[in-house]
């Protein structure tokens, strides 16, 4: 049974239990900062499971991609770890229990998939008698091939919250993938029976005590893992062998030769296909390559394929190239990895590039340490210092062993582990503070309240006050002078989402009025209402009226509307590629945050205006419908990477035929609103990330005849016309380089003459010629080329350069190589004298600089130096 048929047939099969299918989530989490990235099935359905959000559908089933970099080291070499894999699963929200969960489970196993019955085993929660009895009696399940586990393998919770026991179904690949002992059944560490669904009995609540209590609501998860399930229904012992994996291992043994690179067990393969899959759906979902949090897993992923790609002979860059197969295998079913594809490909071509850089350096910096180890006869490499390679320089720590065995040394690994323990206590950390900073701003006070937003039609709304806050604590009434947090249960308030600040404006009551700067979200997505009380009092459960400032609200769609014009004109200009990944929506002032790997030219940003512009004039009208996520999909709108849109139903917002996005946001009615559109600024902000900042309406108005005035005050400085501006420019630059080359030849007279002066002052001493004295130069490299001159002339020379310039002492110090064998030295000569003017310095033994703060001592230090030289060369004390 292929794969795809697989996941079809499970989708399918739960359509007919009465399930809502919904698509797979993104990879990145949602309002929620405990989780780094999806890695089960249930993560993006948590809100419904908590209650903080009511689900779109009591039974829902979904196949969602997820992301787990735990067991990455272990990827490769067995069957059952991935850091990629699909994950399907039907899910129950105070619906089905049990029963029903286990006869389904049973149902598309046996009935449905036809998975022989003498290679299934059940495991169960050793106090789990319910489901004990459902397998037994019911299903008729043999006791002996039920297995009862402990808390840690059947047991599911996250510390205190819903928790409950768990039945998994096991497949039985054979006693030669087993330990060979007796006792081998399922939970066994070994590869003889492979989990192939694990269902999750979310009956209890975990007091903080540590006692268990009933939940009223009783909730399902389950969780089937497509690679494991393609394991068993194809008939092999490992993922890798499934059609899932053996087109991409076949593509990358064509690049390494017939022979595999000499990895006859094609752990390297499987490491690269394993890899490759990670990477393409990492970026596809927005994640571009870092060296923190998701973008640091992607690179990893990405370094880590690299790597094994070279142990079996893949010595450029090759991930990019699987990009297009995967498209092929999995692109129906993940459309955003064809829509991506341009993307996909720039940011791990990119990567690839980089890290071939890395590891040149890298091989660098490491010779250099073999190096000063073998001059110091030492055989043992320090950890620290491949910590160092690893952390720093995202040098693989096995390349470095490798490295390391061939010439000779032995690895610190002790040293290397205890440095990666304190950087791994040091993320736990931060993610634990991370942690208790999203349970500390929960507004669990507004427990399930709903506000109806009625925003995109009006500005003002009758009300009544739901909630009233005073320093995060309810109050009855809050009075003139404090702030306050408010919820309402109608508001026209927009919320800050999107990109999108949140609105301003008035709540009215009967005698008093409060003034709102800012409108947020709640996690529970409840709208609030942060601001102060101007006059009066406000009540609790009081009728008020809330009120937008039209014209702050006004300015914010304009911008609004012109990111969305700015995307199409983006994508036209640059490639479908250059989608949006961040935006920031203001009153008249727009960021926009977008993909692209080089600077905009100015022939492409005045393009950009212009595109924009010629919209804005043709007065296109905006049109909002509503329509689910695949109808939005299929019309063509454009969703964003790091947006979250429900399954339901999504809002798509159209400018007349030309631009199209799936979009929470307000607008204008029609595009002539935004008046006009001027670029500010473009910048690069990361890696494959660009960023346009931006003004609309009468902003853009006042940019312009700022640049104007500008332009006038200039041109009447050089008193030309406006319109001949550039043309005297160039005059005047032409006559500026002249003047500058002018005086350069100027200065080499002059240094001529010094050097003239400089000759007749060199002295002889034991065979060397030397010269300690002051020059004027205006910094360290003119000091240098004056003391090359010298050793063009002298090819034996010590000598010491001094100069004042900026109120500091500049000294270099220069040795011809003869007399370094005799045992002088420009970087300790440097030192003893810039000792004398307060300051110091070093260098190689040829050359060296330094600098001192004390110019009057700048006189006696080169009199000094003197002496010092003519001792050093007569072999005397030089001190």
């Amino acid at each position: 049974m292929q794969s795809s048929d697989i996941r079809t047939t499970f989708l399918d099969f739960f359509t007919g239990k009465g399930h809502l299918v919904m698509p797979s989530f993104s990879l990145v989490p949602q309002d929620d900062p405990t989780l780094l990235l999806i890695g089960a099935g249930m993560a993006p359905l948590k809100p419904y499971f908590t209650g903080e959000r009511k689900p779109p559908h009591s039974r829902i089933a979904t196949c969602q991609k997820c992301v787990r970099a735990n067991d990455i080291e272990q990827v490769g070499f067995t069957g059952r770890h991935a850091t990629f894999f699909e994950m399907l699963g039907n899910f129950s929200f105070g619906d089905y229990f049990k029963e029903e969960a286990i006869t389904w489970s049973w149902e598309l196993v046996r009935n449905i998939f036809r998975l022989p019955g003498e290679r299934l085993w059940i495991s169960i929660y050793e106090d789990d008698d319910e489901a004990y009895q459902i397998w037994h009696e019911q299903i008729g399940i043999p006791a002996e091939r039920i297995v009862r586990l402990g808390r840690e393998d059947n047991f599911w919770e996250i510390g205190t919250g819903p928790c409950g026991p768990c039945s998994e179904i096991y497949y039985d690949l054979g006693p030669e993938l087993g330990c060979g002992n007796d006792s081998c059944l399922p939970g066994c560490d070994c590869d003889r029976y492979l989990e192939i669904w694990n269902l999750v009995f979310t009956q209890f609540n975990r007091e903080p005590d540590g006692s268990l209590t009933t939940l009223e609501q009783k909730n399902i998860d389950t969780g089937a893992g497509l690679e494991r399930l393609a394991t068993a229904l194809q008939g092999v012992n490992t993922f890798y062998d499934t059609d899932l994996f053996r087109p991409l291992c076949k593509h990358f043994a064509a690049l390494a030769g017939e022979a595999g690179g000499g990895d006859p067990d094609r752990t390297a393969l499987r490491i690269i296909a394993e890899h490759a899959r990670g990477v393409t759906f990492l970026t596809a979902d927005g994640i571009l390559p870092s060296n923190e949090g998701r973008g640091y897993i992607l690179r990893r992923l990405i370094r880590r394929a690299l790597r094994y790609g070279r142990l079996i002979g893949i010595e450029d860059s090759f991930l990019a190239g699987a990009v297009p197969l995967l498209v092929r295998m999995m692109g129906e079913v993940y459309p955003e990895l064809e829509e991506r594809r341009e993307f996909i490909t720039r940011v791990i071509e990119a990567e690839e590039s980089r890290f071939q850089e890395t590891l040149a350096g890298g091989l660098e910096i490491l010779e250099e340490h073999l190096l000063e180890l073998a001059a110091e006869k030492k055989e043992v490499f320090p950890g620290e210092l491949a910590f160092k390679l690893y952390d720093t320089y995202g040098f693989p720590l096995d390349l470095t062993a490798e490295i390391l065995r061939e010439q000779g040394f032995t690895l610190d690994r002790g040293a290397f582990e205890r440095s990666l323990e304190q950087q791994r206590q040091r993320a736990r950390a931060a993610r634990s503070r991370a942690e208790d900073g999203a349970k500390s701003s929960g507004y669990e006070l507004a427990g399930t309240l709903e506000t109806v937003f009625t925003g995109y039609d009006r500005l003002e709304e009758r009300s009544q006050i739901r909630l009233l806050l005073v320093d995060g604590e309810p109050r009855e009434k809050a009075v003139q002078g404090e702030s306050v947090e408010i919820v309402l249960d109608r508001t026209p308030f927009y919320a800050e989402a999107g990109g999108q600040v949140g609105d301003s404006g008035l709540i009215t009551g009967a005698g008093g009025e409060a003034a709102i700067s800012r409108t947020i979200f709640t996690p529970a997505g409840q709208i609030v209402h942060q601001g102060k009380v101007e006059q009066g009092s406000l009540a609790q459960d009081e009728d008020v009226t809330a009120r937008v400032e039209e014209l702050r609200r006004r300015g914010i769609c304009r911008s609004h509307t012109a990111t969305h014009l700015l995307h199409r004109a983006l994508r036209d200009l640059l490639g479908e590629h250059a989608a949006q990944s961040g935006s920031l929506v203001n009153n008249d002032r727009l960021r926009f945050d977008f993909v692209h790997f080089d600077a905009l030219t100015p022939e492409e940003m005045a393009r950009l205006e212009e595109d924009v512009n010629r919209k804005i004039i043709e007065n296109l009208p905006l049109t909002a419908e509503k329509m689910t996520l695949p109808e939005a999909r299929r019309s063509g709108a454009v969703a964003l990477f790091d947006e979250k849109y429900t399954q339901e139903a999504v809002r798509v917002i159209s400018a007349g035929s030309y631009s199209k996005e799936l979009c929470g946001g307000t607008h204008v009615a029609a595009t002539g609103e935004i008046g006009s559109f001027r670029i500010i600024a473009e910048e690069g902000i990361g890696s494959g990330l660009r960023r346009i900042e931006a003004c609309t309406g009468l902003e853009s108005h006042r940019r312009a005849a700022e640049d104007r005035s500008l332009i006038d005050t200039l041109a009447l400085q050089l008193k030309t016309a406006p319109e001949q501006l550039a043309g005297k420019l160039a005059e005047v630059l032409e006559e500026n380089r002249c003047l500058t080359r002018h005086g350069e030849k100027l200065k080499e007279k002059l240094h001529e003459y010094a050097i003239q002066d400089l000759l007749a002052r060199v002295e002889e001493a034991g065979g060397a010629h030397l010269l300690s004295a002051a020059v004027d130069a205006e910094d360290f490299d003119e000091l240098r080329r004056i003391a090359d001159h010298l050793k063009d002339r002298f090819p034996s020379l010590a000598a010491v350069l001094g100069a004042v310039h900026g109120g500091k002492v500049l000294l270099v110090s220069s040795v011809s190589g003869d007399l370094v064998e005799r045992g002088l030295r420009a970087d300790e000569i440097v030192k003893k004298v810039a000792r004398r003017v307060g300051g110091g310095g070093g260098g190689r033994a040829t050359m060296a600089q330094a600098g001192g703060r004390d110019t009057a001592a700048l006189p006696g230090a080169l009199q000094w130096a003197a002496g010092m030289l003519r001792r050093l060369a007569t072999d005397e004390n030089g001190d």
